[in-house]
């Protein structure tokens, strides 16, 4: 099957399913799995090494003619939209029914098909006039996904607030595109790398697309956005629409040249948002939320390695920048494989529990042993450990970063830094996961609706099932997926066409399936025993308490309570306590709040100042015309004035 057939029928299935997701369930499921399927197809055979799919409309479209372009680096992305799409699709038949949504769920059918195909469009057009207004139609039926529960107060704000974000990155990208087309006569993209005046136009693309990507401190949108929307939803918007943000930094930083410095600029903000992000992270007491943060961490991650390779484009291709570039494209993959199973495992805890408060759960591993089972399998990827993919990716920018400290000049002294904060991020990320793994999974219930919680149907189960699998796949034989990543690499840079693999990638791949070996055989060793033998149950140490309880067992809070306090001075943390008075006190309680810090103590403060002013000069506005020409007459004065003053000089 060619290319572009793959594509059309793509297109086609997607636009059926569309038309069908309200009154037809079935057909719109099967529409949008057809739709997935051909377009992961196309993309797979370019990364696999067919030529790049290049078309031209004969036909105009606002006033353009279409450019559709697909190559290593598109492909890339798009991939990573058919598999995350894919399994989400099947997710939210099951998470979402009919039955117990009535009003939105046939709305929700429709509006994630309008997204899964302006996100296909977004990854392939070339024209600016179009991407712009692909940009925009995802960013509307985001939006009326996050809202699909409209009922509540908070999901509404958290919709308004990603609508106004959005607003904001699309202005700078209108006039990013604008000026790119004035500048070059043409709102048709491309290549661009030898007109050099374009380099400042990168800033504008900076600001517009790392909004979208979420990047501190743009991420102001991201956490309530995440944690209030449908979980299936909060799966494509940290696994896919992210890398949007991620994608055009790249596509037009690779077609267009860049302003020097702008490397370390990208990749200070990536290692700002890969600490502050698993920091924030650690101050959570909402599920959905914590996990919200840890894609600012990961966007981080990612930017660590874009940073590091505009930074070796800029010395003259330096050989580690490719390591950490490869590993940046390859945490795209990542993150959006093992991010979108662990929201799909929170929206598992949410639909058998009603909350998302993780002191509000505790010992789920009994009722819902495959919720547990997968979630922790997200939580070592997403902590960097062996033998899964997060390690993988990591280790290939940390390949980069270590080989650029060997460089003489000021990447060497850049690279140290980088070094140890990554390793800082990774060190605290895995703290967290114990941390939510320990209080949400393991202990006793806290609340009946944990004690009555169940397991997920095969729909929700299947699709988290496959994400891991992909998770174990990378993670297992990275060798395997290293030519794809090549592909994309050549793509934003031709420069770039000998990548050939680290020495050391295929005897990773051994070492994690003797790892995972070992593992198996130990754990069938253990059960095995465990079933011979039994096991006695016993009362854990209970520090002198007669009757412990569940109340006894440590929350969120206390948990990470030493860790968050290493970061206040940015985390801002509101303590709110009622200390015991008597020797026999009736009730005592201390609670911890992690505010948005940025979003309440800067932009909020400066809104309510604008406001104030706004409201100020409305007042000048009275419909009294005598003030309006003692205006006039005012302005021509100070101009009269200001012409005599200059003529004296």
């Amino acid at each position: 099957m060619s290319t572009g057939l793959a594509l059309l029928i793509a297109a086609v299935a997607m636009l059926v399913g569309i038309l069908a997701g309200r009154a037809a369930p079935r057909v719109w499921l099967v529409a949008m799995l057809v739709g997935v399927s051909a377009a992961f197809v196309a993309a797979l055979a370019v990364l696999g090494g067919a030529a790049d799919w290049d078309w031209r409309g004969g036909f105009a479209l606002g006033g353009e003619l279409p450019h559709l372009r697909l190559d290593g680096l598109s492909a890339l992305f798009l991939v990573l939209l058919c598999v995350v799409g894919g399994v989400a699709t099947v997710y939210l038949r099951e998470y979402w029914p009919e039955q117990e949504h009535p009003r939105s769920a046939g709305s929700g059918r429709m509006w994630w098909g309008v997204m899964l195909l302006c996100l296909g469009l977004l990854l392939l057009v070339s024209n600016g006039l179009h991407f712009l207004i692909a940009w925009e139609l995802f960013t509307l039926s985001a939006y009326f996904l996050i809202t699909l529960n409209r009922q509540r107060r908070e999901v509404r704000a958290a919709g308004w607030l990603y609508l106004a974000a959005s607003h904001a990155s699309v202005l700078a990208l209108f006039a990013f595109f604008t000026l790119l087309a004035v500048a070059t006569g043409s709102w048709d993209l491309g290549p661009l790398r030898d007109r050099t005046e374009l380099a400042p136009l990168f800033w504008l693309s900076l600001f517009g697309f790392g909004l979208k990507a979420g990047l501190f401190p743009l991420h102001l949108w991201l956490p309530s956005a995440h944690a209030n929307a449908p979980s299936h939803v909060s799966a494509m918007l940290s696994g896919v629409t992210l890398k949007m943000g991620i994608y055009g930094l790249l596509r037009f930083s690779g077609w267009l040249p860049v302003p020097v410095g702008a490397g370390w600029v990208v990749a200070v903000l990536g290692v700002v948002s890969a600490v502050l992000g698993v920091a924030f992270a650690l101050g959570q007491h909402d599920l959905k939320r914590l996990l919200a943060y840890h894609s600012v961490e990961n966007i981080g991650i990612i930017l660590i390695g874009v940073g590091f390779a505009l930074v070796a484009v800029e010395q003259g291709d330096a050989a580690w920048g490719r390591l950490a570039l490869a590993g940046g494209l390859l945490h795209v993959w990542n993150h959006g494989l093992f991010k979108a199973l662990l929201f799909l495992g929170a929206g598992s805890v949410l639909h058998a529990t009603g909350t998302r408060e993780m002191s509000r759960l505790g010992g789920l591993w009994r009722t819902m042993p495959w919720t547990a089972g997968l979630f922790a399998l997200g939580a070592v990827a997403i902590s960097g450990l062996p033998p899964l993919n997060g390690f993988v990716s990591e280790w290939l920018v940390f390949l980069g970063l270590f080989d650029a400290t060997l460089s003489r000049g000021p990447s060497a002294w850049a690279a140290i830094p980088a070094v140890i904060l990554l390793g800082v991020t990774g060190a605290l990320a895995l703290a967290c996961f114990v941390k939510v793994c320990g209080v949400v999974f393991l202990g006793a219930a806290r609340s009946q609706a944990a004690a009555h919680a169940h397991e997920c149907g095969p729909a929700m189960r299947g699709a988290m099932l496959v994400l891991a699998a992909a998770c174990v796949a990378i993670g297992l034989a990275p060798i395997v997926f290293w030519p794809a990543i090549a592909r994309a690499t050549r793509a934003w840079h031709p420069g770039w066409s000998g990548l050939d693999p680290p020495a050391p990638l295929a005897a990773l791949g051994l070492a994690h399936l003797a790892l995972a070996a070992v593992a198996t055989i130990a754990a069938w060793g253990l059960w095995r025993r465990v079933r011979i033998r039994g096991f006695k149950r016993a009362l854990t140490w209970d520090c002198g308490y007669a009757a412990p309880t569940a109340r006894m067992q440590y929350t969120a809070g206390s948990f990470a309570g030493v860790i968050t306090e290493w970061f206040a001075f940015i985390l801002r943390p509101e303590r709110h306590e009622h200390r015991p008075d008597e020797l026999f006190p009736v009730s005592a309680s201390r609670t911890e709040h992690t505010p948005e810090t940025v979003l309440e103590r800067v932009v909020e403060p400066v809104g309510r100042i604008v406001m104030r002013v706004s409201r100020t000069v409305r007042r000048l506005q009275h419909g009294r015309v005598q003030s309006y020409v003692f205006y006039i007459l005012v302005v021509l004065a100070a101009l009269i004035a200001w012409v005599f003053m200059g003529g004296a000089r």
